[in-house]
């Protein structure tokens, strides 16, 4: 018997053998996405906003966790150990996935208790208040690859 996609879950063996990876490996690749996708659309009040700030993104089913934090112009990897990031953003694979594709809503997530966000309250409202403002169009797979393959491009006519 098969689940239904609102229902998938990453199954539980494959969750505990991911969680069983080396965590800043991860999150390299983690900030190096987001600093491709995310990062070139950030107004500049939120940048500095975020400056030194430590954030944790878990996804719960996938035993996977990312840290990191944006510094200078860029998100980097970093690694919280045990401490307490500054926020720390929990959901599912699949619940991340739907809210990336805007096929759900945050609030709907947090308050049926799928989204969890811990820590500095202030700064959750200014992540979900920048996502919410940024055109999800911009982050779909063909737009960042071809917004990849010019900026190389941009470069070398720019004669950088």
């Amino acid at each position: 018997m098969t689940r239904p996609a609102e229902q998938f879950r990453i199954p539980a063996p494959l969750g505990r053998l991911l969680g069983m990876l080396p965590r800043k490996p991860g999150s390299h690749i983690f900030v190096a996405g987001l600093n491709l996708t995310l990062a070139p659309h950030l107004p500049i009040d939120t940048c500095s906003m975020l400056e030194g700030r430590s954030l944790r993104i878990e996804v719960s089913d996938a035993g996977l966790r990312f840290d990191y934090t944006w510094r200078g112009n860029a998100f980097r990897a970093a690694d919280h150990g045990e401490l307490a990031p500054d926020l720390t953003i929990r959901a599912d694979a699949w619940d991340f996935h739907r809210l990336i594709q805007r096929g759900e809503d945050p609030d709907t997530l947090f308050f049926s208790r799928r989204l969890v966000m811990e820590g500095d309250t202030e700064l959750g409202l200014l992540v979900k208040n920048t996502l919410d403002g940024i055109d999800m169009e911009v982050l779909r797979p063909g737009r960042v690859f071809a917004n990849l393959l010019a900026t190389p491009r941009s470069r070398m006519q720019a004669g950088r």
